[in-house]
């Protein structure tokens, strides 16, 4: 399960959650001589442009006893440079009737707004200004460190279901650094320095290591300019270092069993998978809406419906991603129903898919609704940037106009193949949440 911070990773899953239709057609692409790369797509269906600039560089860029150093830097950036006060760049762009916001993943930060095509040159300056110039000022250092305890405190210690998929991930990555949380252990935020934050800025926040995403009402000659007249002269930076860890297989089911203040327990299950550079990853994506894609799928009608030993189901593919990750499988246990109860109902619908293939109308219901995703997502400036800057940060941007042919060719055999290579349970990593009563203070 995939972490972000400074964006609600519900709202990012639903904006990511709609691709584009053959929208790379239109997409043009250029490169400055200090090696950033610039994705323009024009469309005119709104009087609105979406300015996004993504940084290679999250959570996975982390040293042991450094996490969360990405997420805390994304916080630092707004604190100001010679040219813009503390706390100034959200206000200028509200002033100026925008919107903005940041976010760090395990693979890149982001940060973005979306203004009017007459405005949309004050957040292209401001981003320049801050690419080479944040001051990363000492006095908002400790202030700032204590604000990131507390989102810590409030979105992972609080939050029982977001606990639980902390100490799964870290289970299930035993050597690659997807193990560590985004926000990082609450024990490494502590103990950072404002020079690691100086160095991490220095290191990865450099024109070459960063790409350009503008999508909306502009003209291309113009709007091209003007990030050339402002990131043109930010000079090119040292290639940062690549991380090389992979994760060696795996050879037998781990599990984890948390007690925590909670209402009700829950249920998630990891499996390895490879990411969307493989071939493998278009049957993945249809074999999570056949589990789960709706109230008529399979774990939806059986667990939920028929059960009622589940008051939710999801699947989740997580093939945007850097690195081979997870696809997982979640539940939420009814009140008075045993966990392990609900896991083995899960076990057995998931061998059925591995035994018999699913029948040609399932399969077309699942790509019927993947595709019109993809349609609906048209509707969006900011979605149609946010998917384009996700597969340009993953492998290629390019690949998103080969998405549906590749969703179209799958076949029941396919997802027959992928459920019996995948969903192995040797290669599976359980978390049970299992709830406790309020400790007395």
């Amino acid at each position: 399960m995939r972490l972000l911070l400074g964006l609600s990773f519900f709202a990012f899953q639903l904006l990511l959650s709609a691709p584009l239709l053959a929208q790379t057609s239109r997409v043009q692409e250029f490169v400055l001589d200090n090696g950033l790369k610039v994705l323009l797509l024009e469309d005119h269906k709104s009087p609105a442009v979406t300015f996004q600039v993504w940084y290679r560089v999250g959570s996975r860029n982390e040293e042991d006893g450094k996490s969360g150093l990405s997420h805390f830097l994304e916080h630092m950036m707004f604190k100001g440079t010679n040219k813009v006060g503390p706390e100034e760049y959200s206000r200028i762009i509200a002033k100026n009737g925008g919107r903005s916001n940041a976010f760090t993943t395990q693979d890149v930060t982001v940060y973005f707004a979306t203004m009017s095509r007459e405005k949309i040159g004050i957040e292209i300056d401001m981003e320049a200004d801050r690419m080479a110039n944040a001051l990363l000022n000492g006095k908002y250092f400790e202030p700032e460190k204590k604000v990131i305890m507390e989102e810590r405190r409030l979105r992972t210690e609080d939050n029982p279901v977001s606990s639980l998929a902390e100490v799964t991930a870290a289970m299930a990555f035993t050597v690659h650094p997807y193990r560590r949380p985004v926000v990082g252990w609450m024990q490494d935020v502590e103990s950072l320095t404002r020079e690691d934050l100086r160095r991490h800025y220095q290191t990865y926040y450099a024109p070459n290591n960063a790409f350009i995403v503008v999508v909306g009402d502009f003209a291309t000659e113009e709007i091209l300019a003007k990030i050339k007249a402002a990131f043109g002269p930010v000079p090119r930076g040292p290639m940062p270092p690549k991380v090389k860890i992979e994760e060696p297989p795996q050879s037998g089911e781990r599990r984890i069993i948390l007690k925590k203040e909670a209402e009700l327990p829950f249920l998630l299950i990891d499996y390895h998978v490879p990411n969307l550079n493989s071939p493998d990853s278009f049957a993945l994506d249809l074999l999570s809406v056949v589990l789960a894609g709706g109230r008529s799928s399979r774990l939806y009608q059986d667990l939920v419906y028929h059960k009622r030993i589940a008051q939710s189901v999801d699947a989740d593919y997580d093939g945007l991603s850097m690195d081979p990750s997870v696809f997982s499988v979640t539940a939420q246990v009814m009140p008075e129903k045993d966990p392990l109860e609900v896991e083995k109902a899960i076990y057995d619908l998931l061998e059925r898919v591995k035994s018999e293939p699913v029948n040609e109308r399932e399969l077309e219901k699942a790509k019927n609704q993947i595709e019109a995703a993809f349609v609906f997502g048209q509707d969006s400036v900011f979605g149609q940037a946010m998917r384009t800057g996700q597969y340009e940060a993953t492998a290629r941007w390019q690949l998103l106009d080969s998405y549906l042919a590749g969703i179209r060719k799958v076949t029941t055999a396919d997802i027959l193949r992928v459920a019996k290579k995948y969903l192995d349970p040797d290669q599976r990593t359980v978390g049970v949440l299992m709830p406790i009563k309020e400790q007395n203070q």
